[in-house]
């Protein structure tokens, strides 16, 4: 399996529903550094996974959609914990679509797979994978 990551960050403010969040259930921001794998059998005609220039622009378009934003204000989010890995998938879904719509040209056709990191903290992160 071949693949490549490309890399961006998001700030964002939420808070949480349920006393398994303890404090965190008041509003507080917090700074995601964000991982996107993309995953392939085999290098293209190209030699490549997929256009990393495309991957990083893709990646800046959907994590645009959640940047700066107080999530428990987005309609997409109206009673839903925003959590680590929750936002994870959100990314991977966002970013599977764009591909599928042909955002990231031809040769991301031959996509197997994505994964999206969000690194919490240095010792902190949550991820999810999925097929394409």
């Amino acid at each position: 399996m071949l693949s490549i990551t490309v890399r961006d960050h998001i700030m964002i403010a939420h808070s949480f529903h349920g006393d398994v969040f303890g404090p965190a259930q008041r509003p507080h921001g917090a700074t995601f550094l964000v991982d996107a794998t993309f995953r392939r059998e085999a290098l293209d005609e190209d030699n490549i996974v997929v256009d990393m220039g495309l991957a990083t622009q893709e990646l800046r378009v959907v994590t645009a959609e959640l940047n700066y934003r107080n999530l428990d204000d987005e309609p997409d989010f109206a009673g839903i914990n925003t959590s680590t890995e929750f936002l994870a998938k959100v990314i991977a879904d966002r970013l599977a679509e764009r591909i599928h719509k042909g955002a990231l040209g031809e040769g991301a056709r031959g996509l197997t797979g994505i994964t999206v990191t969000l690194h919490e903290s240095h010792i902190a992160w949550a991820s999810y994978e999925r097929g394409l």
